[in-house]
């Protein structure tokens, strides 16, 4: 959405680019691989092991889509067997700061949020 030489984004308009970012960042796969990440560089097995319930195939796909999006980085070393290991991108890193935020509140509220469950059953 271009106007008078300058883009005007409004993420509740649905043809808005900012909602493919807000997409993205708000996956639940994201926000857990982007902590990860923000430790420093890893691999691919070690975010694995460190992201219960995520199956090969959801990691590889949100590891490529962050990648496609400039959010993380891929670096392959020349050795054998190639190492692969993946850190955020500058961009990446500046999801860190507002994405330990939500995690934060999860945890806060994780107690209200179960016991409000139980009590509904």
């Amino acid at each position: 959405m271009k106007e008078r030489g300058y883009y005007h984004f409004d993420v509740l308009n649905e043809n808005c680019p900012s909602r493919r970012l807000l997409e993205l960042i708000s996956d639940k796969w994201s926000v857990l691989i982007i902590e990860v990440l923000s430790h420093g560089a890893i691999r691919y097995n070690e975010i694995k092991r460190q992201i219960g319930g995520i199956s090969d195939k959801m990691l590889a796909q949100t590891l490529r889509k962050l990648e496609d999006n400039k959010l993380i980085t891929r670096t392959v070393y020349p050795e054998v067997p190639p190492r692969v290991e993946y850190s955020l991108s500058e961009r990446g890193k500046t999801l860190v700061e507002p994405l330990h935020t939500l995690v934060v509140w999860a945890y806060k509220n994780q107690e209200a949020l179960i016991q409000e469950m139980e009590s509904e059953e």
